[in-house]
């Protein structure tokens, strides 16, 4: 592993999970969105990560391949879905301007327990990625102490 492979891998950790927060920030802000732009309700957001691969055609690329002791180089948001499985919440009141004429409106399918769970996830996961960034940068430090004696 190079030297700064481990900071790449825990920086790419980090960006992923600030991002999640942003995501998460979004959906609570809109927990109770009963018209977008297109009318409909706001849908809650789900951010997908996948493993984030390096370069493909260098050669520690093809050997580690050959070898099958490759592990990837962090972690990538493969995309931002709108969450279809979760079901809006129809709730009586017939004063609000979004109301059906049965005096029903449908909210938006954000549960503010489960995005604030989901919260603490990612920001313990930061936090985790920040930890072994500077216990990385620390290894590296006292490498080039060790190297200069």
């Amino acid at each position: 592993m190079a030297l700064f492979t481990s900071f790449n891998i825990n920086a790419s950790g980090m960006t992923a999970q600030r991002f999640r927060m942003d995501i998460i920030s979004e959906n609570v802000a809109n927990a109770n969105t009963t018209r977008t732009e297109d009318g409909s309700p706001y849908r809650r957001k789900v951010v997908s990560f996948t493993e984030r691969s390096g370069k493909e055609n260098t050669f520690s690329h093809i050997l580690c391949k050959e070898t099958e002791k490759y592990t990837g180089n962090g972690v990538k948001v493969n995309g931002v879905y709108e969450d279809t499985d979760s079901e809006m919440h129809l709730v009586y009141d017939p004063s609000h301007p979004d109301a059906d004429e049965n005096g029903y409106v449908l909210y938006p399918n954000v549960n503010i327990i489960t995005e604030m769970t989901n919260l603490i996830d990612a920001s313990r996961s930061y936090e985790a990625n920040a930890t072994a960034f500077s216990a990385s940068k620390n290894i590296a430090s006292r490498g080039l102490e060790i190297g200069g004696q």
